[in-house]
């Protein structure tokens, strides 16, 4: 007999018999898909967790030029900007801006001023000119009226008409002699105007080269005092960098921020943003050192919500204050953000995927050894657990998962005047939560927080 016809059977029932075995339903399996636990009792906190990023509450903006604008120079760029988180003293280099259309001006304004210089000095050759010519008619009729004067003189014995000639002649080189005296003085008057005029304009492209000499020492940006160089961010959130653009309007080319007054700023999505105000408890952590917290503190939450890109959703900004001072932090750090909004002091409580809904809210419970459909009043919730408001005792055995031939199982609904009663204990405890919250948001101060952008300011959405 061939021994291959032999061992391949035998290999084929061992397979089967060995995959009878591992799939059958075994008593092991049964227990792990009906997981049980016990209501728990004690302290509850209710918390929306988001990511932040840290942020410098104040900080000093390094500016570029402040007269651009009177320049005519509306944007430049940045040429050469140090390392972000470079340490620098006040006075020291901290970025280079392109002066390519600053040169230009400057050079369109000395060839102005050129210009008008060799006009200034044409007019003057001009006057002069000019003046000499008048000065010397001047001389000549002085020549005329002496001439005259002789000539009347002469003719005292000459007949009448004689005499009366010789009169009209010197009245007449007098009057041509007044004339040209007025014409002299006009003439200078319109000379000293025109020069007048053409040194008010060199005045003016003086002035004009003087103020962009001046411009273009501060294309060279130093600190103001001594800091970190923080990049700062454009309106859309891109960073100032090397080759970036500055506009004339708001030339700011870095910041210095106050390192030992931090904030972590994060975006709520609209649907918790109703359970974060103002007064809260934070935990913080970062991210890039894990085994670190601190407590932080809200201290300031938007009213209006803006649209993110790439987020569907309308988001809230919510500006936290770290309670802490750091070494270690830095602006544009992750920090991970657990935000207490309320405490419960001694409330009972169950894992959240032990809550099933119907029509009405139930657990399935153990009692005596049967299972049954309970009815409860849930309360407020967290990432992992909810608070039971009635219908559970503290250590009851509640099903996790949905037991086996769950129609079947019997329903345990409560009293409608006990629904009613919690209902209405509920709605108190409701408003006495929102004045505690109230008289906690008035305690904290409003702030003007900077926009910004201290090293970051893109922000991070609610992952709760």
């Amino acid at each position: 007999m061939n021994f291959r016809t032999i061992i391949i059977p035998i290999v084929i029932i061992a397979l089967a018999v060995a995959g009878w075995f591992w799939l059958r339903p075994t008593e092991s399996k049964k227990e792990a898909a009906e997981l049980t636990t016990l209501v728990k009792k004690g302290e509850f906190r209710v918390r929306v967790t988001a990511t932040g990023e840290l942020q410098a509450k104040h900080s000093e903006k390094i500016m570029g030029p402040q007269g651009m604008r009177t320049a005519g120079i509306w944007q430049t760029n940045i040429t050469y900007l140090v390392p972000e988180g470079t340490l620098v003293k006040g006075g020291d280099y901290v970025a280079s801006l392109d002066k390519t259309e600053l040169t230009n001006k400057m050079r369109d304004a000395q060839t102005e001023i050129d210009k008008i210089l060799t006009q200034l000095e044409q007019a003057k050759i001009d006057t002069a000119i000019e003046m000499r010519g008048l000065r010397d008619q001047l001389m000549n009729l002085q020549f005329q009226k002496k001439e005259k004067d002789l000539q009347l003189e002469q003719a005292q014995y000459e007949p009448q008409s004689v005499i009366q000639q010789a009169k009209l002649d010197l009245e007449r080189t007098e009057r041509d002699y007044q004339q040209l005296l007025q014409r002299l003085a006009l003439t200078k008057e319109k000379s000293d105007a025109k020069i007048a005029e053409i040194n008010a304009s060199l005045r003016q492209n003086q002035d004009k080269f003087d103020r962009l000499a001046e411009l273009s020492g501060q294309f060279t940006v130093m600190a103001p005092k001594g800091g970190m160089v923080i990049y700062t961010r454009n309106w859309d959130g891109s960073k100032v960098s090397p080759g970036s653009q500055i506009s004339s309007w708001e030339p700011v080319v870095a910041e210095l921020p106050d390192l030992n007054d931090m904030v972590s700023k994060t975006y709520v999505n609209e649907v918790d943003i109703s359970r974060v105000q103002k007064g809260q408890e934070v935990k913080l952590k970062i991210d890039a050192f894990p085994d670190k917290s601190y407590t932080g503190k809200v201290i300031q939450v938007a009213n209006i919500g803006e649209q993110l890109k790439d987020y569907d959703a309308k988001v809230f900004e919510v500006i936290i204050q770290v309670n802490e001072s750091d070494s270690i932090m830095r602006p544009a750090m992750t920090t991970g953000n657990e935000i207490v909004t309320y405490v419960y002091p001694d409330v009972l409580f169950v894992p959240i995927e032990a809550l099933q809904s119907d029509s009405v809210s139930f657990v399935y419970k153990k009692v005596d050894g049967k299972i049954v459909k309970q009815e409860v009043i849930a309360g407020e919730s967290n990432d992992d657990e909810v608070i039971i408001e009635y219908g559970l005792s503290e250590k009851d055995e509640i099903f996790l998962t949905t037991p086996k031939d769950a129609e079947k199982i019997p329903f345990e609904p409560l009293a409608a005047e006990i629904k009613a009663e919690i209902q209405k204990k509920q709605e108190e405890a409701r408003k006495k939560r929102e004045a505690e919250a109230l008289a906690r948001s008035k305690q904290v101060q409003d702030e003007n927080i900077q926009s910004g952008d201290s090293g970051g300011g893109g922000g991070f959405v609610i992952i709760n």
